[in-house]
Order: C-alpha cells, then sequence, then structure tokens
C-alpha cells in the first residue's frame, strides 16, 4: 500500500485512475445517494435533455479524484478536507474517465497539500477540473 507524507510529497508529481462509467455505476450510486435525476436514470426523458442521452452524475466522476488521492498520491491515510469541482462536459455512459491529480503547492508547516484535480474522457477531452485539499498520513 502507497503511503506518502508530506516529506515524500514534490511539487509537480501526480498520478492517476481510469475507469469506464457504467450503467450498473450509475444505478448504485443513484441509490446509495438518492439522486434519481432522469437525465441520469431514464433514457426517454434524456432524449429530451440539452444532451441527448443519459448522463452520468457529477458526483459519481468526480468521487474518482477519492480514489487517486486514497490510493496512490498522497495514499493510505490522506484525509480529503475539500474539493472544488467545475464540470465541463457530460460524461455518458460507458465512457472511461481518467481523473489526474497533480500537487501544486506543498503547506509543510500544516501538513497540508494542494492538487490541481482534472478528469478527461477516452477520447482526451477535459469533464472537470478543479483543486484538491488533502492532510497527508504522518
Amino acid at each position: 500500500m502507497i503511503a506518502k507524507t508530506i516529506k515524500d510529497i514534490c511539487l509537480g508529481e501526480s498520478s492517476s485512475f481510469s475507469k469506464t462509467i457504467t450503467e450498473a455505476d450509475v444505478v448504485l450510486f443513484a441509490g446509495v445517494t438518492g439522486d434519481m435525476n432522469p437525465v441520469h436514470m431514464n433514457d426517454v426523458y434524456a432524449k429530451t435533455s440539452m444532451f441527448k442521452n443519459r448522463i452520468c452524475h457529477g458526483g459519481l466522476v468526480s468521487a474518482l479524484f477519492s480514489t487517486v488521492l486514497g490510493t496512490s498520491l498522497p495514499g493510505v491515510g490522506t484525509i480529503y478536507l475539500s474539493q472544488e469541482s467545475k464540470f465541463i462536459k457530460p460524461v455518458y455512459l460507458n465512457d472511461t474517465i481518467t481523473a489526474t491529480v497533480e500537487v501544486i503547492e506543498i503547506i509543510e508547516s500544516k501538513n497540508r497539500v494542494i492538487l490541481k484535480t482534472t478528469a478527461t474522457n477516452q477520447d482526451g477531452d477535459v469533464v472537470i477540473t478543479g483543486q484538491a485539499l488533502v492532510m497527508p498520513p504522518r
């Protein structure tokens, strides 16, 4: 298991995780969160929306950043303190999303790291941008 302390982390360091978002992922996320918005759940409704097809929950897609933060950078034991996200493009069922985090600031005195967060689809299009603040393990 990977676990980097603040002294092990370098500016510009990055890590990624990729996942294809399936029908099952969307249904399970809707069940867990209660977000049954028909643009996520109903093909007929979604065809009438601006997206013309069902889209994945933004929260589901942005949760992939948590995977990177908690498993590889900084890794096991990381505490996810905040996330700012801007949703740029929709994510459709069966899109493969790559969530990438990049260290942009290290606040050693407070044991905090600020990371740029970017999610791209299988075509390389940016779908989410933002920043995360984390507390790496000690």
